[in-house]
């Protein structure tokens, strides 16, 4: 008991939070009389995982996008194609929002990279204040059900090293994301057509939808890149992000010629500190996560949540409150090494699908950035835009519970993920 008082107090006194998980790790192993090594051994396992080489290449592609002009065209493209719509400057926000989180992550860099392009652009057509900063705060964080988001990488390198239940690969894991996030980008759309029916539209031009097409030539393939290498068989996943990479810098560097070649050491070095995190807090969890499972912490947990919860029905509400509580808490990183090894195992026992967890998993972390009252994303759009925290818990509030109803299709429908994996 008081170990864990005295981890409990290193994280409120701001201790690192792989230090914690490390501590907690090395005491447990010194109580349990085991050598120490097998902390190192874990790190060292990190180098033999092929698939861990996919974070450092798509993070550094999507920090290249957002330093070049490359939001600025996807917003104009979106909007030539879609601004004859009720509402669809709108949608135009939820398309180009999934699309670069899917790149970079849910870390803030969509809110700060697009916001700027955004807002003014939905103010001026005339949107109400309140609808656009829920828009953007709550788009921030769309997009990591799609590949190449970092969350499914590292969610499937997990369960793999977890070794229970079904094996989980990545590609299944990006497959597995296509048809929830389809939903929640649907229902977010839905919404903003039917509110903003009344609002004045903006016709449709072929030269404008021409010219835009033109402009962002060199960008559209991505998508096609990424996820047609890997399911054509053509590239494995790290392949398909080395290729990836390559193709965004001299797309950015060399063609549009807006990311200098002076500015590389900087967007490398900053988008690698992101990776360094991961990194370092994934290799301090699998040992952790060993000592977990050597104590039998997940069967004994699974044990006493079986004694007061009966069946999946019930676990999956309570899971479901849980990680949205844990999303308001924790980065989507730190929520992955933390708690999938203690959760996977429990859930494997009611009967749930390993991959369907994951999308469970990753689509109410999604929303616990944007949940009242300290969800990550309310805090960077209210530094973001110069608006009260509290005008941005009632502006997310619609988006809260339309994402909230999605969730709970996700949770309750396993064939919306597993359908297009064959499950």
């Amino acid at each position: 008991m008081s170990i864990v008082l005295l981890l409990v107090g290193m994280a409120l006194l701001g201790a690192p939070l792989f230090a914690v998980i490390l501590a907690s790790a090395l005491l447990g192993f010194r109580q349990a009389e085991i050598d120490l090594s097998v902390v190192a051994v874990e790190f060292y396992r990190l180098a033999e995982m092929p698939v861990l080489l996919a974070i450092p290449l798509f993070t550094f592609a999507g920090y290249l996008l957002s330093e070049s002009g490359a939001p600025a065209r996807l917003v104009r493209l979106t909007r030539a194609l879609l601004g004859w719509m009720p509402g669809g400057l709108a949608i135009v926000s939820l398309t180009a929002c999934a699309f670069f989180t899917a790149f970079t992550g849910a870390s803030g860099v969509t809110i700060v990279a697009l916001g700027a392009l955004l807002y003014p652009a939905l103010q001026q057509a005339g949107f109400r204040e309140n609808f656009n900063l829920g828009l953007i705060t709550t788009s921030g964080s769309l997009g990591v059900l799609f590949a190449p988001s970092l969350p499914l990488i590292l969610y499937a390198v997990i369960a793999q090293q977890l070794a229970v239940g079904t094996p989980v690969s990545v590609d299944e894991m990006f497959l597995a994301g296509i048809l929830p996030g389809i939903l929640m980008l649907a229902v977010l759309s839905a919404w903003s057509l039917w509110i903003n029916r009344r609002q004045p539209l903006t016709p449709f031009v072929a030269a404008e939808a021409w010219a835009a097409l033109r402009e962002a030539k060199w960008e559209l393939p991505l998508p096609v890149l990424v996820l047609g290498g890997i399911y054509s068989g053509y590239f494995a996943v790290s392949e398909a992000a080395a290729v990836t990479a390559l193709y965004v810098l001299v797309v950015e560097v060399f063609v549009y010629r807006e990311v200098r070649l002076r500015a590389l050491p900087r967007i490398m070095r900053e988008s690698m500190v992101l990776v360094g995190a991961i990194l370092v807090i994934l290799g301090a969890s699998l040992a952790s996560t060993n000592y977990l499972i050597d104590a039998e912490v997940p069967t004994r947990l699974f044990e006493t949540i079986q004694e007061y919860v009966r069946d999946p029905l019930t676990f999956l509400i309570l899971l479901n409150a849980f990680l949205l509580i844990l999303g308001m808490m924790l980065d989507i990183f730190s929520a992955l090494v933390i708690m999938v090894p203690l959760l996977l195992p429990v859930a494997i026992g009611y009967g749930i699908d390993p991959v369907h967890l994951g999308i469970i998993f990753l689509a109410n972390m999604q929303i616990g950035y944007f949940t009242p009252p300290v969800g990550m994303n309310l805090f960077i759009a209210s530094y973001r835009f110069h608006k009260p925290v509290m005008q941005l818990y009632l502006a997310t509030l619609p988006f809260f519970f339309l994402l909230l109803l999605a969730v709970l299709v996700i949770t309750y429908w396993p064939a919306l993920s597993l359908s297009l994996i064959g499950r």
